[in-house]
């Protein structure tokens, strides 16, 4: 069935989808998470101590360090790809808590994924703790699938189980993982135990509010991104389906064989046009998906490597701005909702300052510099729908504008009423009917002899001494507090 022409409108099976021998399988899973406030170098310490150190693109000897004996990462090649405005937040030259942090550890050691048809060894290169502005974070693990003569729906496979951090369906329950002689049942255990075993702590669970089974702060879902590049043997004809499934994360059903997820030829065409980048077809392909974005192509392997080292490189900084701006607008959204239910004006302009702060220094429209990477970035930005996202929380900015605009007229009218009743009252009855009686020493004899005007003359003065403290009190504490919070910033 896959060599049938394109528009060819027939029913398939799940059988038709022939598989494919890979000459190599090259991965970087992704996992989101959300930290607790100001917890950057606390964090930044503890990886330290376990190993990892500051990625610099001024530290040329971590060019090759990363990415295993066969691939390379050009520092010069990635500043040049990028605008240099982006730079200074994606490739910052000193810590700032404002820009991306990454923090990485080689390791080079090897694991078996066992599922339930196959064992898959694979080689862990390297793992990435990347800290973001907006108190967000990314785990990376980057991965090379060893098994011999394996196959494009075993690799699919392989990608789809391992992205599952969490035991929520029965194949993710039958898989395991081994690595230096223990065996984890749940990949979230092999990652957050034997990777990065201090980094649970960091984590901001308040998120999990209400959650029945979730452990782990997951911001959008409890799987994986999934970064992966599908080499095949040179001239090898790359099908309509293998870059439907591989996009798809489509690997093996409930009986072992190939699985499609759709069985309309017109719609699989129509979703690898609208999510695919063709433009070096027939021999490489960039399929992006919500949860995976991948290139499948039968390059010679000089190649093909060098695409691999694309996907290490300026790409993976690529699908990381694109999930940090799709996380980040779902955060400032889901705080908006939180602002209106309270009613909060300190929320208000908290969130107020974060929309703004967000679309000034990290919602770049252009952010590379040549064409075939701008049409990549583009391509997962509109996959992701941040411009929607945007729109969106553009239009929370405007009615958190119109919001704090009438709760300050609502309280400015508040205290004019108030003052405008003390000046009345005081222009009616004036100080000078007690004054005298409150001069030091105080003669509390006489007031036992007051007229009610002169009592009411009385209770003004005191409850208007009272409200000029407490008016100027508040004005002093909210001086204060703003100081503190531009000083922490």
């Amino acid at each position: 069935m896959k060599n049938e022409r394109m528009g060819a409108v027939q029913p398939f099976h799940r059988g038709d989808a022939a598989d494919q021998l890979l000459r190599d399988a090259n991965f970087q899973f992704l996992f989101p998470f959300s930290l607790t406030t100001d917890c950057h170098k606390d964090v930044k310490n503890t990886l330290e101590r376990e190993g990892f150190a500051a990625f610099r693109l001024s530290a040329l000897e971590l060019e090759n360090a990363f990415y295993g004996p066969k691939h390379r990462v050009s520092h010069r090649d990635m500043e040049r790809y990028y605008l240099p405005f982006t730079n200074h937040v994606l490739f910052p030259s000193e810590d700032n808590e404002e820009s991306f942090q990454r923090m990485s550890k080689a390791l080079g050691t090897t694991a078996v994924l066992r599922t339930r048809y196959f064992d898959a060894p694979f080689v862990l290169h390297a793992v990435d703790v990347v800290l973001c502005p907006f108190d967000t974070g990314f785990i990376t693990l980057r991965v090379q699938l060893l098994k011999e003569n394996m196959t494009l729906t075993e690799a699919i496979e392989f990608a789809d189980r391992l992205r599952a951090l969490q035991d929520a369906h029965s194949e993710d329950r039958a898989a395991s993982v081994e690595y230096e002689g223990e065996c984890y049942n749940e990949v979230q255990d092999f990652i957050f135990k034997a990777i990065v075993p201090h980094m649970v702590e960091h984590l901001d669970r308040m998120p999990m509010d209400g959650a029945y089974f979730e452990e782990l702060p997951y911001l959008i879902d409890e799987r994986m991104y999934v970064m992966a590049s599908y080499a095949f043997p040179e001239r090898t004809d790359i099908s309509l389906l293998d870059r439907y499934r591989a996009s798809r994360l489509d690997g093996l059903d409930d009986n072992g064989e190939p699985y499609i997820s759709a069985y309309y030829m017109p719609y699989i065409e129509d979703y690898c046009r609208d999510t695919g980048l063709e433009r070096w077809a027939p021999y490489a392909y960039y399929q992006t998906d919500e949860s995976c974005f991948c290139c499948l192509n039968s390059l010679p392997e000089r190649k093909a490597d060098a695409i691999v080292n694309k996907m290490y490189g300026e790409y993976y900084y690529g699908l990381l701005l694109n999930l940090f701006h799709r996380i980040v607008l779902l955060k400032l959204s889901n705080a908006y909702s939180r602002v209106q239910m309270e009613r909060d004006s300190e929320r208000t302009e908290l969130l107020i300052r974060d929309i703004t702060t967000f679309s000034a220094k990290y919602n770049f429209l252009e952010v590379v510099s040549q064409s075939q990477g701008r049409e990549i970035f583009l391509q997962l930005r509109k996959m992701y729908g941040n411009d929607e996202l945007f729109e969106d929380v553009k239009q929370t900015l405007t009615d958190l504008f119109k919001y704090q605009e009438n709760a300050n007229s609502r309280r400015s009218s508040y205290l004019l009423t108030v003052l405008t009743i003390y000046t009345v009252i005081s222009g009616i009855y004036g100080m000078n009917q007690v004054i005298e009686d409150l001069k030091n020493p105080i003669k509390w004899s006489k007031m036992s002899g007051y007229s009610p005007f002169e009592w009411i003359a009385l209770a003004v003065t005191f409850s208007g001494l009272l409200v000029a403290f407490l008016l100027t009190g508040n004005i002093m504490w909210k001086w204060g507090r703003e100081l503190l919070k531009r000083f922490k910033s």
